[in-house]
């Protein structure tokens, strides 16, 4: 079995995050990801959030109906902030020896990693998949491929290279890791809560369900 852990604040969830978690399942062959909501997110600026039950109930909402997706609240369960290492740690520990285990990141949040704590264990313990940003903004996938290599190199190994298959950057001791263009919407939940201050509609960017519980608890307003 081949899982994958996309975490994030998703506050709120909207269709950007499920397209490009349906394109990484699609593409690397996963037979779950679980969507799981941080408390503390230790590398972004503190903003009004809507509480940890909403978000969580909004993922629920979210993916109701859709096979090959899971909530985890590991990290909601935590005190503190929510460091991936405890996570990858905790999900090695409950799952059965022969799963494979993915950690799901966008581009932006991958090339600040060196600065998460215990970044080089966590390098070691998990293979990443790394969401790369929409073609057309950026010149395309081979950018990312050598934007994504010169990071490692510089600031994680110099001994980082392409894998034979030409797949994955590889380096001894750490596990692979990957790219994955998703062609992902260009979708924000910054945007979207600046939309439900602004009262502007919202239900192109987010599920029917989840803007209705938006609107009905008057989140974000």
């Amino acid at each position: 079995m081949r899982i994958g852990l996309f975490g994030g604040t998703f506050d709120p969830i909207h269709r950007g995050h499920l397209r490009a978690a349906s394109e990484v399942k699609r593409i690397f062959n996963l037979d779950l990801i679980y969507l799981i909501p941080a408390a503390l997110p230790p590398h972004k600026t503190p903003v009004s959030v809507a509480s940890a039950d909403d978000r969580l109930e909004m993922i629920h909402l979210a993916i109701g109906g859709i096979a090959g997706f899971a909530v985890s609240d590991v990290e909601l369960q935590r005190s503190g902030p929510s460091y991936t290492i405890d996570t990858v740690y905790h999900f090695k520990s409950t799952q059965p020896d022969d799963v494979q285990i993915f950690l799901i990141m966008g581009m932006d949040a991958f090339l600040e990693i060196d600065t998460w704590k215990s970044y080089r264990e966590l390098l070691e313990q998990i293979s990443v998949i790394v969401m790369a940003r929409p073609r057309g903004r950026h010149q395309g996938m081979q950018q990312d491929w050598k934007h994504l290599g010169d990071f490692l190199k510089s600031n994680i190994s110099a001994d980082y290279r392409l894998s034979d298959a030409q797949d994955c950057f590889i380096s001894a001791g750490v596990q692979p890791i990957h790219i994955c263009d998703v062609n992902a919407l260009d979708i924000s939940s910054t945007k979207i809560r600046r939309a439900v201050k602004q009262k502007q509609t919202i239900e192109n960017w987010v599920p029917a369900q989840v803007a209705e519980f938006i609107h009905k608890k008057g989140l974000y307003t």
